[in-house]
């Protein structure tokens, strides 16, 4: 989501003057230096402040350009029930001025040096990011020590309700009116139970971000975005020795956060099989087929990604053959397994052609599913969708940003910025047997099916 063009001038100075009273501190874990080896080789030091600010420098010369990403691991499933929202509205907060940067003027500090960047924010963490000429490193560093210590100060009640009112209008734009657009809020209320933290979207509800206080957006800025709570990524064409001052000299001295209890809900299972028909302002009728799966790098993460793959990725995957080419009864058919920390789920979606009755949709897909379960993918599937995962990966680690942003996952999630190691060996250990055995776990008859369809038409829905 882009933010507002800014202004400001740059003053380093004066951040490590008022930031805290306290001495600089030392590093509290000595630096580890490893060399991944996988189809990419990358390079790195970690190392962890006393404050608990995690550390992640890989050098890469090649271009002189340099990623700062940092990672708060806060995000929409830490929110509370009649409190949703605040994830999603604090990065928008984050670009409105801290103390020493004046209001909205992030962006034109960055722009300015000839560089780019941006936010997001999904149930688990929240991430900002920039990329930058090399010798502006300094200043990124110093923008975001400055608002991840001294954002409060510059905090006013007309800023809050100014954001309040631009993530209200994204999520009328982008929810509410937009075609298809509730369904995912949708399915995450009929998955998971009442209270769980994936039962809401991240965008948030209405009512919660008019109800939001000063103290309450105030309160989870306290708890969250704290050093203790962060994982900072510098990838690209710098100066270890010299980063690593800058490091101490900005972040060193911002204090610890509170200890944070992070949400432990119970494994979702679902007792019989869930329908649910959205009428919406949309042309043509579309399914979600949704199952319960494993939470993200468990047993079985990896099988069921592959097996997302052989259903629906690209022309020749089962379900793109049967449903696009063979019934010529949809127009595109998409599989995914999306596993989080706290749950997975395991979706198919079929958009359907025009006049299409769901029932014959969710016939077909019932057909292949069964086929799958009783005869295993071939090896040839099963290698083509390594193939994709590994193109995937490598495309995403070949710039700068993708490199840092996938250094701070594995961080934040695993406690181990190498994990990329790791990855690749789950992947590896996946065979024909592993993916049906992996199916046949989980893609069981109790499950939600969500027909959305057009106004007045609910004849179209999977009725079976």
């Amino acid at each position: 989501m882009k933010k507002s063009h800014v202004h400001s001038a740059f003053l380093p100075l004066v951040l490590f003057a008022t930031m805290s009273a306290q001495p600089a501190t030392a590093q509290a874990v000595a630096p580890q230096t490893r060399t991944v080896t996988t189809p990419v080789q990358i390079s790195m030091e970690t190392y962890r402040l006393r404050n608990g600010l995690n550390v992640i420098l890989s050098r890469d010369t090649s271009v002189p350009v340099v990623a700062v990403n940092l990672w708060y691991h806060v995000g929409s499933g830490d929110e509370e029930p009649g409190r949703t929202g605040f994830a999603h509205l604090f990065e928008h907060m984050m670009f409105q001025g801290s103390e020493n940067v004046g209001d909205d003027e992030h962006f034109r500090l960055i722009q300015e040096a000839g560089g780019t960047l941006n936010g997001s924010t999904n149930t688990d963490r929240t991430n900002y990011f920039q990329a930058v000429p090399s010798n502006f490193l300094e200043r990124v560093l110093w923008q975001e020590a400055d608002r991840m210590a001294l954002l409060l100060p510059a905090m006013t009640q007309e800023k809050l309700d100014n954001q309040r009112s631009v993530v209200q209008n994204e999520r009328r734009q982008n929810y509410d009116n937009a075609p298809y657009g509730l369904a995912f809020e949708t399915l995450a209320a009929t998955l998971y139970p009442s209270g769980h933290p994936y039962s809401w979207t991240t965008i948030g509800s209405l009512d919660d971000l008019n109800a939001a206080s000063m103290e309450d957006v105030q309160s989870f800025f306290r708890t969250y975005y704290a050093p203790n709570n962060a994982s900072l990524a510098i990838v690209g064409d710098f100066d270890p020795a010299q980063a690593k001052r800058w490091v101490e000299r900005y972040f060193g001295g911002i204090d610890s956060g509170p200890a944070i209890e992070r949400p432990r809900p119970e494994p979702v299972r679902l007792t019989e099989e869930r329908r649910v028909v959205l009428e919406d302002r949309v042309q043509l009728p579309r399914l979600y087929i949704t199952w319960p799966s494993v939470a993200q790098y468990e047993a079985g993460d990896a099988d069921l990604n592959v097996l997302a793959n052989v259903l629906a990725s690209g022309r020749s995957s089962r379900l793109y053959q049967r449903l696009v080419y063979q019934e010529q009864v949809a127009q595109f058919v998409t599989a995914n397994q999306s596993s989080r920390p706290l749950a997975g789920q395991f979706g198919i979606t079929v958009q359907a052609r025009p006049g299409v009755d769901l029932t014959r949709v969710l016939e077909i897909v019932d057909e292949e599913l069964a086929r799958l379960l009783s005869e295993p993918p071939t090896d040839r599937e099963i290698e083509g969708a390594l193939n994709n995962f590994e193109a995937g990966f490598i495309q995403r680690m070949q710039t700068n940003l993708g490199r840092a942003d996938q250094l701070n996952a594995y961080a934040t999630f695993t406690g181990d910025p190498a994990y990329i190691e790791q990855d690749y060996a789950r992947y590896a250990a996946v065979t024909p047997a592993t993916v049906q055995d992996t199916a046949r776990r989980y893609l069981v008859p109790n499950r939600v099916l969500l027909s959305v369809v057009p106004s007045g038409q609910t004849q179209l829905q999977a009725s079976r």
